[in-house]
């Protein structure tokens, strides 16, 4: 998944709202996601999309482990 809504990032980690808006704008602060926010008909929307940086950051880590594991 590349783009979720908030909302749903919330339920699955069920975490509270005030919790993930501090996580979520510490990894907009580090270029791994980026926030939009807009309306759907009445109602706020806000998008959680990742960055290219975050791929490269999470190849990049998973090409470690498998070098610690000797993989």
């Amino acid at each position: 998944i590349r783009r979720q809504r908030q909302m749903c990032i919330r339920d699955r980690l069920n975490a509270t709202q005030g919790n993930l808006s501090v996580q979520l704008n510490k990894l907009k602060d580090a270029d791994y996601i980026s926030i939009e926010k807009r309306f759907e008909g009445n109602y706020p929307l806000t998008e959680v999309k990742i960055t290219p940086t975050v791929v490269q950051a999470f190849e990049a880590h998973v090409n470690n482990l498998k070098d610690y594991l000797h993989l």
